[in-house]
């Protein structure tokens, strides 16, 4: 199997990587979620 970690190196690697994507991901969807709610705000003025 190719995907398996066999070091305590790899894993911490593995999971810090998720971490990053997860954290990009959450960052950019606050922001397209922010720009939603202010657009709304301002279409009722």
């Amino acid at each position: 199997m190719e995907g398996t970690i066999h070091t305590l190196q790899d894993y911490m690697l593995h999971t810090e990587s998720i971490t990053y994507i997860l954290i990009v991901g959450a960052l950019i969807g606050i922001t397209f979620f922010y720009r939603f709610l202010t657009e709304r705000d301002d279409d009722e003025n």
